[in-house]
């Protein structure tokens, strides 16, 4: 009998690696093999024939001031797009997880951001914010001067809000499916105790949505990084330097053929991605021990 269920055993697992061996294949040739040439490139000072130069491509573009910027100006977003995000999709949740007229219609509309395609989307932004568009010519009719929203400071505040035209909708679907999870007992036991919403939302809605809001945190600061396509379809390759991210950095660095200075720059990002969804995760965890206890 049990040199049966060994056999079996066998031949389950030989008839899973059959049907995983397409993805894992998939996954040296496309992320596994770039991975490693591109961490070999970081350690060389040039991507043909280069020499070993150790972490003097690290060191270069940590004291490099361009560099620098770009990160600064993309942790300056992150600190205030993703906030938000969580913010508006959460509110947004909450009135539409009400009875209320137009609901279907109104969560359409909050969809609706995640179909259209990209270029799409960077035209109507275009309309809107360039120096001859819509935004401005109601502001020249009130009689005062047009801005040129991408060529000042006010560029992070078009890209922040694009970012959360972008992404506030998938967020409000997640928290809407967290909201009706909550079983309506726990609300109705609270009410016959006399609880006030706000002792609601705070004891039963914010501790039952802790596993959603991590994750849409965690997709959130992932989301913001990617504003890169949007930014650079509206800006260009060099926008204002308030909204010049990591992203245009080493696009301009593959641009001009600088593997070693691009592969580190994407290394160091990847690695404080890292750290920071970690520190998530152990947040995580010691809020649901505490729950739990």
């Amino acid at each position: 009998m049990s040199a049966l269920l060994k056999s079996g055993k066998k031949y389950n697992n030989k008839t899973a690696l059959f049907f995983l061996a397409p993805s894992l294949i998939g996954f040296l040739i496309f992320f596994f093999v770039p991975f490693v040439g591109g961490l070999y490139y970081s350690f060389v000072d040039s991507p043909v024939g280069g020499s070993f130069v150790g972490l003097a491509n690290y060191i270069d573009l940590l004291r490099n001031a361009v560099f620098l910027k770009a990160g600064y100006n993309t942790m300056v977003f992150t600190a205030i797009a993703v906030p938000l995000n969580i913010l508006f999709s959460l509110g947004f949740a909450l009135l539409l997880n009400r009875r209320i007229y137009g609901r279907n219609i109104i969560r359409m509309g909050f969809i609706i951001p995640l179909v259209v395609p990209v270029a799409s989307v960077v035209l109507v932004w275009q309309i809107l914010f360039d120096i001859n568009g819509s935004i401005n010519a109601l502001i020249s009719s009130l009689g005062l001067s047009p801005i040129d929203w991408m060529k000042t400071e006010y560029a992070r505040l078009v890209v922040v809000i694009v970012y959360l035209w972008k992404n506030t909708g998938y967020n409000m679907v997640l928290f809407l499916a967290g909201l009706q999870n909550i079983p309506p007992e726990y609300y109705e036991a609270a009410d016959i105790d006399g609880a006030s919403n706000w002792h609601k939302f705070r004891n039963i809605t914010l501790v039952y949505l802790t596993p959603t809001t991590f994750f849409v945190f965690v997709m959130s600061i992932i989301n913001s990084f990617k504003v890169f396509r949007e930014v650079y379809l509206i800006s260009g390759a060099y926008p204002h330097d308030s909204i010049y991210m990591l992203q245009h950095y080493m696009n301009n660095k593959f641009a001009s053929l600088d593997y070693q200075m691009l592969t580190s720059a994407a290394f160091i990002m990847a690695v404080v991605i890292y750290i920071l969804v970690l520190f998530l995760f152990r947040i995580q965890r010691r809020i649901n021990s505490t729950i739990g206890g």
